[in-house]
């Protein structure tokens, strides 16, 4: 019985086949039969993270891997939270690394790995095809095709006897009879088609990981230190450069710390929402030149980052290019004060901290001769780390949270509330619209209020009723009834826009056969004695 099983390398390639057709199985009764997504795409993820453990045993003998693993893990979890193409970017990522770890042996840096990352995506499209024609070029003598040659004396008479014996039960048994009329062929239609197109689109990504395709050659890294011959670039020119520099960014810096910091009346014509709003994005534009300048010119071991004068010329100019930044930071609030929160708001707040970081971590390598891996891995783990807690946290909500608390309807210091945009955010905005309608509110307003939490409650319900459960909105959806209490909850009468405003009703559509058919003359009125004289 031995004999005729597989070799040890062949039966690994049939078990990750194996594990391979099961997640395409599960996926298929999650996504295509039951139509249920949302959170579900977590609990895929996850599934799909164990079978590749499974599949790799050098996986568990590499605390590289398993640290990209348990990446994966928060990664997927974060799709059961709330799933978002950010969580599954992430999760993918860490996955493959996982994946491809135990043959790289450890994490050199992250240029490497974008190009290992971007040739394992393009390679692994073509991968399962490509371990076909691997297989066909396998001689039967010494391979697969021996082996299950060598299987079928055996597998005759079992499979014989077991469909006589099932005939013979289909026949007594009218269950077992109808459970075996019932099976069909499929029928070439589209939905087979599409079905079909399914299951190899899962299982090339599945079979992506499970048979990882690694890089043979990689692009050099960047090595970023020493000296480098460069048109106008010396000692001296970078010297002057920092001095002029140093003294631009101080005129800025002082009109930022007079006008936002100090409250310094700006001049006529001019509001501080203005100022916020033209200074913000060009600003920061002007901190990331400063950080490329520094990688361009001041390079490790140089000669101008070696020179005394330069290197305190540079920390202070680093300085003020973190001063610019926190100024614009605070421009960005300021214009936010003035008019309301948005998502594209918090991650431009959270880009101009990464900026701030990055800018000291460039002095830090210059000063300390730090390596450009070094560098890329540094601020890669910042974003990083940056964007996995995105993935746990809704801007959304925290916009939504901001606008209600600070909005003039509830003396707030802020404008007007944008119910509409509110509406637009869905379930993360159905708290603050709870809370907003429990207030004590102008009539009119509070039927807006009303109106566009209703729409907002019934379509999140709607959304987790029918395959797009989450477990966030999950617990939305509990908090929010349990504060509206055990009342029916009636929607508001009349059709309404976005911003819960009624709509005129429309005028109404003549038939065709109306509108071809004149309306009758309207007889004229009789004349009085006076018109008949």
């Amino acid at each position: 019985m031995a004999s005729i099983l597989l070799p040890p390398r062949r039966l690994t390639f049939a078990f990750k086949v194996c594990v391979a057709v099961a997640l395409v199985v599960v996926a298929d009764i999650l996504f295509y039969q039951r139509q249920q997504f949302g959170g579900f795409i977590g609990l895929f993820a996850l599934i799909w993270l164990v079978g590749t453990a499974f599949c790799a045993p050098a996986l568990w003998r590499r605390r590289s891997a398993w640290i990209a693993a348990l990446c994966a893990v928060l990664a997927g979890g974060a799709l059961v939270f709330d799933p978002s193409l950010l969580a599954w970017t992430l999760f993918w990522t860490a996955l493959s690394m996982a994946a491809l770890l135990p043959a790289t042996g450890r994490f050199d840096d992250g240029w490497r790995w974008f190009q290992r990352l971007l040739i394992h995506a393009v390679r692994s499209i073509a991968g399962p095809i490509a371990d076909v024609f691997r297989l066909r070029r396998i001689r039967r003598g010494r391979r697969v095709m021996s082996a299950v040659v060598a299987m079928l004396p055996v597998l005759v008479l079992p499979i014989a006897g077991s469909a006589v014996i099932l005939l013979l039960f289909a026949l007594a048994n009218p269950v077992i009879g109808d459970a075996l009329g019932a099976i069909s062929l499929p029928e070439f239609s589209p939905t087979t088609i599409a079905r079909s197109l399914f299951w190899a689109i899962l299982f090339t990504l599945v079979w992506g990981t499970l048979r990882p395709r690694r890089a043979s050659q990689l692009l050099a890294t960047f090595d970023g230190s020493g000296d480098v011959t460069l048109a106008g670039v010396s000692l001296g020119s970078v010297t002057l450069s920092l001095v002029l520099f140093n003294l631009l960014f101080a005129l800025q810096n002082a009109l930022d710390i007079a006008y936002l910091w100090g409250g310094l009346p700006l001049p006529d014509g001019m509001t501080l929402a203005e100022y916020a709003h033209r200074g913000a994005y060009p600003l920061i534009a002007t901190a990331l030149l400063a950080g490329l300048f520094v990688i361009v010119t001041l390079r490790p071991g140089s000669q101008t980052a070696a020179n005394p004068r330069v290197r305190r010329l540079l920390v202070l100019w680093i300085a003020q290019n973190i001063l610019l930044v926190a100024s614009t930071i605070l421009r960005t609030l300021d214009y936010v004060d003035a008019y309301s929160l948005t998502r594209l708001r918090i991650a431009a707040l959270a880009w101009m901290g990464l900026v701030a970081l990055g800018l000291v971590l460039i002095c830090w390598r210059m000063l300390r001769g730090k390596s450009s891996a070094w560098l890329i891995n540094s601020n890669l783990i910042a974003a990083g780390s940056l964007l996995m807690a995105f993935c746990f946290v809704d801007t959304g909500a925290v916009a939504a949270a901001w606008n209600v608390r600070h909005a003039r309807e509830v003396g707030g210091r802020g404008t007007a509330l944008d119910l509409c945009y509110l509406n637009a955010q869905r379930g993360s905005a159905l708290i603050s619209l709870v809370e907003l309608e429990q207030r004590r509110l102008a009539p009119q307003f509070g039927a807006r209020v009303r109106a566009v939490r209703h729409r907002v409650m019934a379509d999140l319900a709607y959304q987790q009723n029918n395959g797009g459960w989450t477990w966030r909105n999950a617990q939305r959806l509990a908090a929010a009834r349990q504060r509206i209490g055990q009342q029916p909850d009636i929607p508001v009468p009349g059709q309404r826009d976005c911003a819960g405003r009624l709509m005129p009703p429309p005028e109404p559509q003549l038939t065709p056969d109306e509108a071809e058919t004149p309306s009758p003359a309207t007889p004229p009125a009789p004349l009085t004695p006076e018109a008949q004289r």
